[in-house]
């Protein structure tokens, strides 16, 4: 796990001085070393320039260190991630008459990469984002693992005959830091996407001029920067596609893929939740260790959210040197600053991911296995259960117009719920009316299923307008993917894809890599890869996803050997305890904030309606729950902490 920068343009003292800008911003990511290397120059002095921050994870010599020229190629390679077949695909290079002088895995990819070129990567098992600069025909190819747990931004000059034409990196913070971009100003569709989301969705980001490289994507660019070539490299296939897995042979697969994530050449630990995803996880890499593995757990004071006692329960079933770490509500304010800082782009999520990093990075460890992903690939939360019904919902009123099943929405939500209060409730009841109005489109559905705000509050927040560039709160190419890929005969399997894309993919993957960098700590998932998922994906659905929410098929192959009766209890995910604190010690924090009309209104948010809403909070108004507060504050704090506005 690393940081990576790079530049297409001319070489100067000017754009080195803003390559190591961009690669300076990035050293919470690498703090053991880095690394600049400059390309041969074209005749009119362009070249390219490559940036690396290392954290070393894997061979811990100078010979993994980065940016890596090939010895007998001159291709070179920056790259952030980790590759878990390296060891089968040194092999084979290694039988193809390669030698190495690095025992790590982008050597590997080096090799593989020039040798089988764009064809290599999709043979790369593993989280990645990295750039490759092919010296035979000058061309950079730049790529993102097919998941999109690391991640890569790019920014284009506008300035025709600018310096440069291009630069990336692995933050957003990064390309902000390069000074490269003149002005840079706020996305007018930054504001419509936290209000709806809670966050940025690609590959739009928070910027104008800087966007996201997609899950599974690769690019390849001239040594001008004109783009060659693009094309998303990896699709998981649809059902029917495939001969279908049994059980047991999902079980090797599972057991395979934590087995991969356990290689480090450094200390590793397993975050440990008591649920089953991270149960599992611990279960199975407790199984292929050998020896003990170390587990974490993070404590509150308040005991409902605290998962201690379950926690170490299991911990002692399944046998790990297992610690407990406890974050107070004083602790987390006086590092609220910190923890805030650190996210590359708004989002009300993070923070957890912020405090267990900190807290397992201060106990010694490089390394961190966690269970994410257990609940998108196997129907874990409520939207497998909800959506369907909601379909079923639409397919029976088809008789009735859409004015009479909103109208009929409107009289459903007023009758479960109470409006009392300064800002109407946000929640699923309130989101009736709208639902209805969806016909059968699961896409639709989930959207407005997880929407912070009902359309007619996010209109108030911004101002009276809902911008028709985003399509159900998503960016319009991405909306256009989604319906692509999805089945519409198979509701779970569509839900999962769009948890996977969405909830997993724009949120908590790229919430877990900001959050845990800023601790120079790698974390790893092994129920988010690729294998995994193309064999989840060969399970018949009635197997994979029912009973819904109980992820029935995970825990037979990835709890074997524990007692089930240890899991028998309502599904509990790992929450900060947000409602509570907004209401003392933080509220006080973030008061001044949420009243401050000079401070909302550059973000694109109407100020009346965000102090209305926070004042509606602080009243205990029904159906207004801490997550729609804390988007906003974040939102705006983050708008002013990098001065980006409108």
């Amino acid at each position: 796990m690393c940081g990576i920068a790079g530049l297409i343009g001319r070489i100067d003292e000017s754009s080195r001085a803003a390559v190591k800008r961009m690669n300076d911003a990035l050293s919470h990511r690498g703090p053991d070393g880095e690394g600049f290397w400059t390309s041969s120059l074209n005749g009119d002095g362009w070249g390219v320039m490559l940036a690396h921050r290392r954290l070393s994870i894997l061979d811990l010599s100078n010979a993994g260190s980065q940016p890596m020229v090939d010895p007998n190629t001159g291709n070179v390679i920056i790259t952030n991630g980790e590759i878990y077949n390296y060891v089968e695909l040194r092999k084979r290079l290694i039988s193809a008459g390669y030698n190495f002088d690095s025992t790590g895995d982008t050597a590997v990819m080096l090799s593989a990469l020039g040798l089988d070129g764009l064809q290599a990567i999709k043979t790369l098992r593993g989280m990645f984002a990295f750039a490759f600069w092919n010296v035979k025909d000058r061309s950079l190819l730049i790529a993102r693992d097919p998941l999109g747990i690391k991640p890569l931004y790019v920014a284009r000059n506008t300035e025709l005959n600018g310096t440069w034409s291009l630069i990336f990196a692995s933050e957003v913070r990064a390309i902000l830091a390069s000074g490269l971009i003149a002005a840079p100003k706020l996305n007018p569709l930054a504001a419509a996407s936290v209000i709806w989301n809670g966050f940025m969705v690609a590959p739009q980001t928070a910027v104008q001029q800087i966007e996201s490289v997609m899950p599974g994507e690769l690019r390849v660019y001239d040594n001008r920067g004109a783009e060659r070539h693009r094309e998303i490299f990896w699709v998981p296939e649809q059902q029917g596609s495939f001969a279908p897995i049994n059980e047991d042979e999902l079980a090797q697969v599972l057991q395979d893929s934590v087995r991969l994530h356990l290689a480090s050449d450094v200390p590793l630990g397993v975050f440990l939740s008591g649920g089953v995803d991270s149960s599992a996880v611990a279960n199975l890499a407790q199984q292929s260790a050998g020896d003990r593995i170390s587990t974490f757990t993070l404590n509150f004071e308040e005991a409902k959210f605290s998962e201690g006692v379950i926690a170490r329960t299991v911990a002692e079933a399944i046998g790990t040197k297992h610690q407990e770490l406890i974050l107070t509500e004083g602790q987390f304010i006086s590092r609220l600053d910190a923890a805030l800082d650190s996210l590359d782009q708004p989002t009300f999520d993070a923070l957890n991911s912020y405090y267990m990093s900190h807290a397992v990075r201060e106990a010694g460890f490089k390394v961190a296995l966690v269970g994410s992903g257990g609940d998108e690939l196997f129907g874990g939360y409520a939207s497998f259960r909800d959506l369907p019904m909601f379909v079923r919902l639409s397919r029976a009123a088809r008789w009735a117009p859409v004015s009479l099943r909103v109208a009929m929405g409107k009289a459903i939500a007023s009758a479960m719920q109470s409006s009392k209060g300064k800002f109407p409730p946000q929640t699923r009841w309130a989101k009736l009316p709208d639902m209805l109005a969806c016909n059968e489109d699961v896409l639709s559905l989930y959207q407005l299923a997880y929407a912070l705000f009902v359309p007619t509050s996010q209109r108030q927040l911004l101002g009276g307008r809902l911008d028709s560039a985003l399509m159900d709160g998503l960016p319009a190419t991405l909306c256009t993917r989604l319906r692509s890929e999805m089945d519409p005969r198979d509701i779970p399997r569509a839900i999962g894809l769009l948890e996977r894309t969405l909830f997993l993919g724009e949120r908590l993957l790229r919430d877990t890599d900001a959050a845990s960098m800023s601790a120079s700590i790698e974390i790893r998932l092994p129920l988010v890869d690729q294998v995994l998922v193309e064999n989840v994906e060969r399970l018949p659905s009635a197997n994979r996803f029912y009973p819904i929410g109980k992820k029935a098929v995970l825990r037979r192959v990835g709890l074997r050997g524990l007692n089930a009766a240890l899991f028998d209890r309502p599904k509990a995910g790992f929450v900060l305890p947000y409602d509570r604190w907004l209401r003392s010690g933080l509220g006080k924090k973030i008061d001044g904030t949420m009243r401050d009309p000079e401070a909302i209104k550059p973000t694109g948010l109407d100020p009346l309606a965000v102090t209305r809403l926070w004042q509606a909070f602080l009243d205990g108004a029904p159906g207004l729950y801490w997550s729609r507060i804390w988007a906003i504050y974040v939102f705006i704090r983050w708008c002013h902490r990098h001065r980006i506005y409108l």
